[in-house]
């Protein structure tokens, strides 16, 4: 029956092209509505992700209740603005990105856009964070965003920031792809490069329809078949087919499905869930059920919960760029008409800058596709989306044990453990007040007897690694003896390790299944 779903929902994506979009024709915009169009997407990622804000990873693996109320007031986005600035972490690196396109071209190379990222002065956490730390020690992109070098490469990070790259690429989806590679292996690959890829191509698309149903499935043309991404998403095209005035039974079948992190270390075995692939879904449960109303896309996003400012921040950005800013309610305007002038955390930008700077790119991609203006009316190519090389992160490795150590150390650690892989989660902690912030901890890890690595880990938040240390597909699954020491010990400085994930060959039997009854030990 699984398959049968699949083949049907491949039919419905292959049919909507031939009703919607005229891929190969022209279209044409007018200058106004294409300004208006790119307010409308920047003006909704910025309302959406404020919206969401309050309840960003609070509701880990359950909806938000329809009774819960989300707060909003006229000044709320500059509140939010002024006081939580790392919360709009969505916006201001793509706007970074935008930077590096405006100085050195769009197709400067991927390592001017991992530079600029990497030595950005803004909070970053996760396959972002990761990848910053690999970039600043040499690891440059793709191998920054690799699962061997980035335990986080799965996670939402390149999909909350490849807004930008739908938005200058209107209509033109190859194009879009082509940057998407560029930019995405910086900080992901496998499915995490997918929901950037994805996203984006939303955003391209939504220059050339206000179908909300096209857009969805025209855009999963750029995902190649038989990834756990696509499927997902093409279950919640299948679900909302089944019940289309029901997002929450499309969410509980989704969750069954896919709710299971196998990347992120903190989200194992735990209802804290940033991989791309459960958050994109979110994002399209909020646009096929929100039917084209900004409040209830932003809201049913929201309420998906996990990550839930960034998923209201694209899909209300998506459907901003549909809409255009004149199409956004104004109930959602006046806080955000008062942020437009501000530049944004960490950039020499703001909204209001932005909005011309995203019509320049805009005209220079046009030229580079075949595209062309005349007067006012910028006649654009409408491409069809392609699927992009297969590529699939953590494959032949599964998570089977999670181990709370609490352990902090000076000297020396050592850990046995089961399997194929390890993370040790943890972090450089300081014992007294006033000491330098610029210690930077020299530590040497050895598997076995024998040393596998030597690397630097940073007090400085901005430069952290942010796991102690991984190691994935070591020669066999057997019993292992890790040991790391700190070599340049300080009695004002020691290592946090918190907790440690175990992979092996193959997952763990169900805890109630006939083979492995009674043979289960305690995972955590």
């Amino acid at each position: 029956m699984k398959k049968l779903a699949y083949i049907l929902a491949a039919l419905l994506l292959g049919g909507c092209a031939q009703r919607d979009l005229d891929y190969g024709s022209t279209v044409v915009l007018d200058r106004a509505t294409l300004l208006d169009k790119i307010r409308g997407g920047w003006a909704g990622q910025t309302i959406g992700c404020t919206y969401g804000g309050p309840t960003e990873f609070k509701y880990k693996g359950g909806m938000i209740h329809d009774q819960s109320p989300i707060v909003w007031y006229d000044d709320y986005a500059l509140e939010t603005f002024r006081d939580d600035p790392g919360l709009y972490d969505d916006v201001y690196m793509d706007i970074i990105f935008a930077e590096v396109m405006a100085r050195e071209g769009i197709d400067a190379p991927a390592e001017a856009y991992a530079l600029a990222f990497a030595n950005a002065d803004c909070r970053l956490w996760h396959a972002n964070q990761a990848a910053r730390y690999n970039i600043l020690s040499g690891i440059m992109p793709p191998e920054s965003g690799h699962w061997l070098n980035n335990p986080h490469a799965d996670d939402i990070d390149f999909q909350i920031e490849a807004d930008i790259i739908g938005m200058i690429c209107p209509a033109m989806p190859v194009r879009a792809a082509q940057l998407a590679d560029r930019i995405g292996h910086i900080m992901n690959c496998g499915d995490g490069f997918y929901g950037g890829l994805f996203v984006g191509t939303m955003y391209s698309l939504a220059f050339a329809t206000d179908r909300i149903p096209t857009i969805v499935s025209e855009a999963l043309r750029a995902i190649p078949r038989g990834t756990r991404f696509r499927n997902c998403i093409a279950d919640v095209i299948r679900l909302h087919g089944r019940y289309p005035n029901d997002w929450k039974r499309c969410w509980q079948e989704i969750d069954l499905l896919y709710g299971d992190e196998k990347g992120c270390p903190e989200g194992v075995f735990n209802g804290f869930n940033i991989d791309a692939v459960i958050n994109s879904a979110y994002v399209v449960i909020g646009l096929l059920y929100g039917q084209g109303d900004f409040f209830r896309t932003m809201d049913i996003a929201t309420r998906c919960g996990q990550d839930s400012d960034c998923n209201p921040a694209s899909a209300a950005g998506i459907l901003g760029v549909v809409k255009g800013y004149g199409g956004i309610p104004s109930y959602w305007k006046p806080g955000l008409e008062k942020v437009e002038q501000i530049d944004f955390p960490y950039t020499s930008t703001s909204l209001e800058t932005m909005y011309p700077l995203n019509l320049r790119l805009i005209e220079q991609t046009l030229a580079s596709q075949g595209g062309r203006i005349e007067g006012d009316r910028y006649f654009i190519p409408l491409q069809r989306p392609a699927p992009v090389a297969v590529e699939q992160a953590f494959e032949g490795i599964y998570p089977v044990e999670k181990r709370v150590l609490k352990r902090r150390f000076r000297d020396s650690l050592e850990l046995e453990f089961n399997g194929n892989g390890v993370v040790v989660m943890g972090q450089v902690t300081q014992t007294r007040e006033g000491a330098d912030p610029t210690y930077v901890a020299q530590l040497e890890v050895c598997i076995d007897g024998t040393t596998t690595c030597r690397f630097a880990m940073p007090y400085d938040y901005i430069k952290r690694k942010y796991d102690i240390f991984h190691h994935y597909n070591l020669p066999a699954d057997g019993s292992h003896r890790l040991e790391i020491t700190v070599l340049n010990p300080s009695p004002d400085y020691l290592i946090e390790a918190k907790e440690l994930v175990v992979y092996a060959s193959a997952p763990l039997a169900p805890l109630f299944s006939k083979s492995n009854k009674g043979s289960n030990k305690a995972i955590f």
